[in-house]
């Protein structure tokens, strides 16, 4: 009755969340939204006997001052994920391939194969950061798609404008290029690449990014894409109709009418993750979250929970630590420091 590989297919998971525990294993912000937010999402609230208008025109707008870029070219869901299924869903057919390099976001190949495409994984660096030339080693006639994360997540790491552009520059033409901007007003990273500066340059490019990360609505979802005209279309061909609702729409507008306050907010967080880095000698990370690659990533996370504080390991790779406030950064180093764990050595 369903499909036949279904159970081959690993549930996607969440950061965990223990009660009275220190939650740092999702990459959410510490501070809640502004009355003002609220006060917009309650608003529209008031109107959700109806259904709101496709396409999210208040938010499409409020985006195309925000970042100087035209209607026609921006797309709007409900989170930065939508995008990516409806974006592989665009360019894959059954046996085509998308090029992931690998550790990055969970979800990139369980998207893939779900559409009938087979992921390719290809190899980071041995300083963690994305491998361009691995990628690019990997096309081939039955490549669609590559995804690259910039900030990487989980290992925090960036490539630079000049990579980037060497890199898309021997790209074919009919490969297309997300590029996964979910952490980018965290990377203060210099000579980084813009997606929206850069998809004029080359329309085979897709940026995407999120109101989840730096600015608090994660439990709003939405997300947007920039491209050129003919993937956005595509885009909005394949997507659901109506994800993002009324209040969360108002709620980002609110936010993009404040962004400079969120930002300050963004600051306190790169100042807590530089310092992490450089209590734990950990490398330097632009994402609001610092990196430990351990083998013993099963024992660091539960001594670091049974000292009441959750972060998030990957399998015996490494944990990512999210960043968010002092206080709770404080919190964070103090139960590291009880739970003695050591510096690790490979």
């Amino acid at each position: 009755m369903l499909r036949s590989d279904l159970s081959s297919f690993p549930e996607y998971k969440v950061g965990k969340d223990f009660p009275d525990a220190l939650k740092l294993s999702s990459n959410e912000v510490a501070f809640p939204p502004s009355e003002n937010i609220i006060a917009a999402a309650a608003d529209a609230a008031r109107t959700t006997n109806r259904y709101q208008q496709p396409g999210s025109p208040e938010l499409t707008n409020a985006l195309c001052n925000y970042l100087d870029v035209p209607a026609d070219n921006i797309f709007v869901s409900a989170g930065s994920t939508p995008i990516l299924q409806a974006t592989i869903l665009a360019c894959c057919q059954t046996g085509d391939e998308v090029i992931v390099p690998w550790r990055s976001f969970e979800a990139y190949p369980l998207y893939v194969r779900m559409a009938g495409a087979t992921p390719v994984l290809t190899p980071l660096t041995a300083d963690y950061r994305v491998d361009l030339d691995a990628a690019l080693a990997a096309v081939n006639d039955k490549t669609k798609l590559i995804i690259l994360c910039n900030p990487n997540n989980p290992t925090g790491t960036v490539f630079t404008r000049g990579e980037f552009r060497a890199f898309m520059d021997r790209v074919p033409e009919d490969v297309v290029v997300l590029l996964d901007e979910a952490y980018w007003e965290y990377n203060d990273a210099p000579d980084t690449p813009d997606s929206v500066e850069e998809y004029t340059r080359y329309p085979n490019l897709l940026g995407v990014r999120t109101f989840s990360k730096a600015w608090g609505l994660a439990g709003m979802r939405v997300g947007y894409a920039v491209a050129g005209r003919e993937i956005i279309n595509a885009l909005r061909l394949l997507s659901l109709p109506l994800t993002v609702t009324a209040m969360a729409e108002m709620a980002a507008v609110e936010v993009l009418k404040h962004h400079d306050e969120l930002l300050d907010a963004v600051a306190i967080t790169k100042a807590q993750r530089d310092r992490v880095a450089h209590e734990l000698g950990a490398e330097q990370s632009y994402g609001n979250f610092v990196w430990l690659p351990r083998g013993d990533a099963a024992e660091v996370e539960q001594k670091i929970l049974d000292e009441g504080v959750v972060i998030r390991r990957y399998l015996d790779e490494g944990v990512r630590v999210s960043i968010t406030n002092e206080e709770e950064t404080t919190q964070f180093l103090e139960a590291w420091q009880r739970a003695g764990i050591k510096p690790w050595t490979a």
